[in-house]
């Protein structure tokens, strides 16, 4: 699995160059785990209703192609994008996505914070208040798009959405329960949980 640290990046491109990974993949391809933080901006899901944006801002919205409804990325995020072929790991999709959703779980614990998963709204959350959102596509039997993690960020633009397409969810971050590591120590701390749970099974 390779891992690619790409820094501050605009969402559309990436997004593009995941695609074009995607198509391009074939059984001997290596998984990338891309490790990049973004400029303000929304991502409405394949499935997504323009009503949870709850009001214009001068944030773009990008209308794309994973599952999941609006959410929100910015700086003091972190965010894994995933090129991972499922099949070759021995996973189904729902698999894996708890597989994910027990990385971050397992990174929380490492700072006593205890986090859950939902079965009915995939993610990861702290006492009701979701700390990271999960959003993929299927193509190729592969997966690309990914995890986002709220490390220390302005969480205000959250509330001009119903995050996820839940009215009144709450959002938190580390920084607010008491970790002061920035994204890209957090980074380096996930990873370890990341290569553990997508081993081949």
């Amino acid at each position: 699995m390779l891992i690619k640290h790409l820094g501050m990046v605009d969402y559309e491109p990436t997004w593009r160059a995941m695609q074009a990974f995607t198509d391009a993949r074939d059984e001997h391809t290596p998984d990338e785990l891309w490790l990049v933080q973004h400029p303000p901006v929304y991502t409405l899901g394949l499935a997504g209703k323009p009503e949870h944006l709850l009001c214009a801002t001068d944030i773009p919205l990008v209308k794309t192609d994973r599952g999941g409804q609006i959410t929100y990325h910015g700086p003091g995020q972190l965010v894994v994008y995933m090129m991972i072929d499922f099949k070759r790991l021995g996973l189904g999709v729902r698999e894996l996505v708890r597989h994910i959703e027990q990385a971050v779980i397992d990174l929380l614990a490492e700072f006593g914070v205890t986090g859950n998963g939902d079965v009915d709204a995939p993610g990861v959350y702290v006492d009701g208040a979701k700390i990271a959102s999960l959003g993929l596509r299927i193509r190729n039997h592969a997966t690309y798009h990914g995890l986002s993690l709220n490390v220390d960020m302005d969480l205000t633009p959250f509330s001009w959405i119903n995050p996820c397409g839940y009215s009144g969810l709450r959002v938190t971050q580390l920084r607010e329960l008491g970790v002061t590591l920035d994204v890209n120590a957090v980074a380096e701390r996930l990873l370890p949980h990341l290569r553990a749970q997508l081993a081949a099974h």
